[in-house]
């Protein structure tokens, strides 16, 4: 682009937010006058002083990132990033970066980048990936103080050492207890031989139902808990899970024990009922 006749400055680039710069042949930061800036065919904005070849949607980039959602219902919201959201109901909620998630019901609300979530009822919270959640509130509960959560853990083993198994088989995920929180629990655990060189056949299986009560006082969590073999089969008898937390550690642990040179698949299904109570404990 020339210089218009009587200016010294010409336009050099746009930035990403619409502002126009120009440039005196030696340096192409320069912001021009309105008369400059009109001159060229731009917008002089005067409030800010600067020359804009087009305003900055603010709500832009928005848009642009949520997309396919369906919303069914008032007041219902699906923050920056959510996708593939379908929502059915009043007042819920998907904090963002959320992705293929359900809610049907009211007052629900999905955590900031949790996908694969399903959140049914009245002020139910989904915390974790591929959780499906039961709100079971009155309308002028606090979110979460009442609801199930069902998910699900899983590892593989090789040796006969103790091993953390994992929320959805993903290292080092965990679920959390929330703070001042009381938890009943109930874990379906079971394991299946599919290879390795030891001892037995694959094939061979165990099964175990643990159940019990976490709670978290104040960020210290405790557990309490009972545990039941239920049916096994082949040569299993080193076999074992167990639930644990870790003190100020709030994460909720399945581990599981398997025997050396056997590879063992494990899944476990996991339910909560929680009361989340809103005060300290």
């Amino acid at each position: 682009m020339e210089y218009l006749t009587g200016h010294t400055l010409k336009p050099s680039q746009i930035s990403t937010l619409g502002e126009v710069l120009f440039t005196d042949g030696r340096s192409d930061d320069l912001r021009a006058n309105q008369l400059t800036c009109e001159a060229y065919g731009y917008t002089y904005d005067s409030s800010s002083g600067t020359c804009r070849a087009f305003r900055y949607n603010t709500n832009l980039d928005r848009n642009i990132s949520n997309i396919n959602n369906k919303l069914n219902g008032p007041r219902n919201t699906t923050q920056l990033g959510s996708n593939t959201v379908q929502i059915n109901g009043t007042l819920n909620t998907t904090r963002g970066f959320n992705n293929n998630c359900l809610i049907n019901g009211n007052s629900n609300e999905i955590a900031n980048s949790i996908s694969n979530a399903t959140v049914l009822g009245v002020l139910g919270e989904a915390t974790a990936d591929n959780s499906i959640v039961l709100g079971g509130n009155a309308s002028d509960d606090n979110l979460a103080e009442r609801q199930s959560i069902h998910l699900m853990y899983g590892s593989q083993t090789t040796t006969s050492g103790w091993k953390a198994s994992y929320l959805n088989n993903t290292a080092a995920s965990f679920f959390n207890i929330p703070d001042n929180t009381a938890m009943y629990f109930h874990s379906e655990v079971l394991a299946v031989r599919v290879g390795g060189t030891g001892t037995g056949n694959a094939g061979d299986f165990a099964s175990w139902v643990e159940r019990g009560v976490i709670i978290n006082k104040s960020g210290v969590t405790s557990i309490s808990r009972e545990r039941d073999a239920i049916k096994s089969s082949g040569t299993v008898t080193s076999w074992l899970t167990r639930s644990a937390v870790a003190g100020t550690h709030t994460n909720f642990l399945l581990d599981v024990k398997g025997a050396s040179n056997v590879t063992i698949e494990w899944a476990g299904n996991i339910r909560f009922t929680q009361i989340k109570t809103g005060v300290a404990l």
